[in-house]
């Protein structure tokens, strides 16, 4: 007899390169400001902000996009993603990419960008804003086996055929290691938690209709088509089927 009220919901899960098994998503962290956004821009002193969203707002990268809802400001964001296969606590930045990262992905950070603003004002959190459902779409997982630890590499996203956003992985003011030993002094990070690396200039708004194109070096490609039609229901029980804007 199960000691659950009700079955339990299914995990989310993202395919792996190569390979028939998945990776299990435990925790989506998503990194502020990390990519200068004007000619000179200097290097903050300070780690950029950090916010979650669920596992749940993870899906593959293609195919239609939903629009969600209660938003009339609907905000594409291009990041290289990190998958983490070994957790700790107050990781030193040298330990990051031999011991604790499993591999990368291409990731979009979608953002309900008016009522990111009204927070902002509000001085309230940003959930409403970033954690909605389908807001975090995902290419499948490139084992570090496969790729290494990539430093170089565009990180470029286009709408309708025209480009909006690029950037080189080297331009990232935090890289990998000192973001991945950043989160790990605040919470104990665990197999399974992916991390949204930052976004590059371009941010910009979607319209019901568009075809995102986006990729990060050679990890992974998006290709989606904002639809207007209401998210789906997620899956909760096993059987079910599976223009520019300054923020921190």
């Amino acid at each position: 007899m199960s000691d659950l009220v009700f079955p339990a919901p299914a995990p989310t899960r993202l395919s792996v390169v190569g390979s028939s098994a998945a990776f299990p998503v435990g925790r989506v962290f998503c990194i502020g400001r990390n990519y200068s956004w004007a000619v000179g821009e200097p290097k903050p002193r300070e780690m950029p902000a950090w916010f979650m969203k669920p596992a749940t707002a993870v899906v593959p990268a293609h195919g239609l996009l939903p629009w969600p809802p209660g938003t009339g400001d609907f905000c594409h964001e291009i990041e290289m993603v990190v998958a983490i296969g070994r957790g700790g606590r107050d990781i030193a930045p040298a330990q990051v990419e031999p011991h604790h990262v499993w591999g990368y992905a291409a990731g979009l950070d979608l953002t309900r960008r008016d009522l990111q603003q009204q927070a902002k004002r509000a001085g309230g959190p940003w959930e409403a804003a970033k954690a909605f459902d389908h807001s975090a779409p995902c290419t499948p997982i490139v084992p570090v086996a496969t790729c290494g630890h990539p430093r170089h590499g565009a990180v470029w996203l286009a709408v309708n055929g025209i480009e909006r956003q690029r950037a080189d992985l080297s331009e990232l003011l935090w890289p990998v290691p000192e973001l991945v030993a950043m989160l790990s002094r605040s919470v104990a990070l665990a197999p399974g938690d992916l991390i949204f690396t930052g976004t590059p200039a371009g941010v910009g708004p979607l319209a019901p209709g568009d075809v995102l194109s986006a990729g990060v070096a050679d990890i992974g490609r998006i290709a989606m088509t904002v639809d207007r039609a209401p998210a789906p229901v997620l899956a909760v029980h096993p059987s079910a089927s599976p223009h520019q804007e300054t923020f921190p």
